[in-house]
């Protein structure tokens, strides 16, 4: 579908694209977003429909990990929506999203400086914004620590939407985020919360969603009975391509098993996670994992391989075989590695590629292959 025509206008194709996003195949999003600018310059539509492209691609940057991009790409959007005169629909993606990416590095001082700006969290806008505005605004809240005020936003944001019956956490993690912030007062109430929001991840099926809603799981939870959960919310990442959302649940993880003196599990899960953390850009989660390797113990080893969008050769074989349907036992047994060792193997890949193993033939068909 053409993003450009004046009979119909671009929500149609853009929402197609989010749904990829949303379906952890962030690469076809991307491809499409791509695609659908190219469109919009080459026809002359450089002003809003371009600063939401640009700001949109961010988002599913963001959602992949990727957020030294989505910075980029969102501060862009954003310079884009601010000269052309009544983009304001556009400016409310941009700054959500580039809240939520400064917060996701740990700036939130930053994004505090980004709302007063442009008065968010002040006005409601009348139409649908990815993501939502006060969701947001109630993340830059919790991670100043106002906790009540960012309770009572979410609340209203949970009536909204249910009276909708729109229920999606991949779409809007309201609950998620109220239950983090009960925890501390109201335990009980923040796990039911949480469990909800697991019931309704596994409803939509993304890998991403459910890990994401696992984590948040095994937080409130809490104790011995959290260690499952966090092993669970781990397993869901790893086939996914969010790389954020898995560093935060692998040094979730290693501190949980920290605390219960699982140490060599905790050391393998936390430095998995730090590195995994600075090929993100998430400075917060980094200093979450060397406070935790600290606290422990244990002193945090240099990265064992840089930064890189390539697949190994065994990434790429890996891959191949699951594409072609083969069980991680056949995986294992073809590549002489551990189970466990191909699982980790297709997560880097699922990361890389940017799919889950439902686009992972498509995706590898126009990825560049490993250099001899």
């Amino acid at each position: 579908m053409s993003w450009t025509d004046e009979h119909r206008g671009f929500e149609i194709p853009v929402s197609v694209a989010l749904v990829f996003m949303y379906c952890d195949q962030p690469r076809r999003a991307e491809e499409l977003f791509t695609k659908g600018m190219a469109e919009c310059e080459t026809k002359g539509w450089r002003g809003s429909h371009l600063a939401l492209g640009q700001a949109l691609l961010g988002y599913v940057r963001y959602r992949r990990g990727c957020l030294a991009e989505a910075e980029e790409l969102a501060r862009e959007g954003l310079r884009i929506a601010d000269r052309v005169e009544g983009a304001v629909p556009a400016q409310w993606f941009a700054i959500g999203i580039l809240i939520q990416i400064l917060l996701a590095r740990g700036r939130a001082a930053a994004a505090r400086r980004l709302a007063d700006r442009y008065h968010y969290g002040e006005i409601v806008p009348n139409a649908v914004i990815y993501p939502d505005p006060r969701t947001v605004y109630a993340e830059l809240l919790l991670a100043e620590g106002r906790r009540a005020e960012a309770e009572v936003l979410l609340l209203e944001v949970g009536d909204q939407l249910e009276t909708r019956a729109w229920r999606n956490p991949s779409w809007c993690s309201w609950q998620l985020d109220l239950a983090s912030s009960l925890a501390p007062t109201a335990p009980d109430r923040a796990v039911r919360l949480a469990q909800d929001a697991v019931r309704r991840a596994r409803d939509f099926g993304a890998a991403s969603v459910i890990g994401q809603a696992l984590h948040v799981e095994a937080e409130v939870t809490g104790g011995p009975a959290a260690l499952d959960l966090h092993a669970q919310a781990v397993e869901q990442l790893e086939q996914s391509p969010a790389a954020y959302e898995l560093a935060r649940a692998l040094v979730g993880h290693g501190a949980a098993l920290s605390r219960h003196n699982r140490l060599q599990e905790a050391a393998d899960r936390l430095y998995r996670g730090l590195e995994t953390a600075v090929h993100c850009g998430a400075e917060s989660v980094v200093t979450r994992a060397r406070e935790e390797l600290s606290a422990a113990g244990m002193r945090p080893l240099p990265l064992r391989y840089g930064q890189t969008d390539t697949l190994t050769a065994h990434e790429r074989r890996a891959a191949e075989m699951t594409a072609q349907g083969h069980p991680v036992a056949v995986v294992a047994k073809e590549l002489r590695l551990t189970e466990q060792g191909v699982r980790q193997l297709l997560s880097a890949a699922y990361r890389k590629v940017g799919t889950d193993a439902a686009g992972l033939a498509a995706a590898l068909r126009t990825f560049p292959r490993p250099l001899a």
